[in-house]
């Protein structure tokens, strides 16, 4: 093993990736990383907040949740950020660890014991669910997600430091209970929406949550890691892959899932001014194609007067065309 590639420090608490010499490529490659999501989560953030009026009131919740949990998680990689770039400095062509810091990686679970209820309640507010039947999904998704990322903290960074593997398996273990719980509860309110839905509203659901629970299943997968590197690992490289696939999943999840959600939002904000069950004060348009007209239209709406317009095309999810 290279004598420069080793700990600079015993690794400790769980979080390795701060107890290592990084080359500069490497250092500024997690730099980057960092930076990249935190940027993106940023950029989510302000689209939701300026387009949450394309979507109507009865399905804003789900634009509302997807800012808040984007501003937490931006605000949560600018804090680890910071705590990278203060917990190594340039020893010539190397980055090396600063004696009394550390990387805390643990920051992330703070990050992801708000934003992953959120996802819950982001996925379940453009659900076919509603009244009590929303309200006990909803608990049970919020506490199910809350239980998971604290029990995965307990075994990652709580006992023993997260460097003994009994309690990382223990925990684990455990974690995975409340995420097998999660998946069931979405799951559930997902199919069963299928029938209330339109095809295009129905099929972007779809594939936004075979997207989240996928991402989700990457996650644990990381965790892993934790419990298989030793000294004879390439500690380096699979600290670049925590640290980099961690970034990755977590734009992908919060990001990625709230754009498709957004358009699941709008979608049934289009289909409930069609069918007359709604009312939606602009015009809602995906992608540059006009979905459905304002209603009721402004001059209607002061007079008391005025027909309700005439449904659009309802594409089916193969594209076509029908009334």
């Amino acid at each position: 093993m290279d004598p420069t590639r080793t700990p600079a420090v015993p690794p400790g608490d769980g979080e390795f990736s701060g107890t290592l010499i990084y080359t500069i490529g490497e250092y500024r490659m997690v730099q980057y990383a960092l930076v990249a999501a935190g940027l993106a989560l940023l950029a989510g953030f302000i689209y939701s907040i300026s387009s949450r009026n394309e979507v109507s009131p009865r399905y804003r919740t789900a634009v509302n949740a997807s800012a808040l949990l984007q501003a937490v998680a931006f605000l949560a990689y600018v804090a680890l950020f910071v705590s990278w770039q203060n917990a190594f400095v340039r020893v010539g062509e190397r980055y090396v660890p600063v004696v009394g810091e550390a990387f805390d990686g643990g920051l992330r679970y703070a990050d992801w014991s708000v934003t992953v209820p959120l996802l819950a309640v982001e996925l379940l507010s453009v659900c076919a669910v509603a009244g009590r039947r929303l309200f006990r999904q909803r608990a049970v998704a919020v506490a199910a997600a809350f239980l998971m990322i604290v029990t995965g903290f307990l075994g990652s960074q709580v006992f023993d430091g997260g460097n003994r593997v009994l309690w990382l398996t223990v925990w684990a273990a455990i974690s995975t209970v409340f995420f097998l719980v999660l998946y069931a509860v979405l799951g559930r309110a997902v199919l069963a929406s299928r029938g209330e839905l339109s095809p295009d509203a129905f099929t972007t659901l779809k594939r936004a949550t075979i997207m989240e629970f996928g991402v989700f299943g990457a996650y644990p997968l990381i965790y892993l890691i934790q419990q298989s590197v030793g000294p004879g690992s390439n500690l380096v490289a699979w600290a670049l892959v925590t640290q980099l696939g961690l970034c990755a999943a977590d734009v992908v999840a919060k990001v990625g899932f709230g754009a498709m959600i957004h358009k699941v939002a709008k979608l049934r904000t289009a289909d409930d001014v069609r069918a007359g069950t709604g009312t939606h004060s602009e015009e809602v348009w995906i992608s540059h194609v006009k979905q459905a007209d304002a209603w009721p239209p402004v001059a209607a709406a002061l007079t008391g007067h005025g027909a309700h317009p005439a449904p659009l095309p309802v594409r089916d999810g193969d594209g076509h065309h029908g009334r």
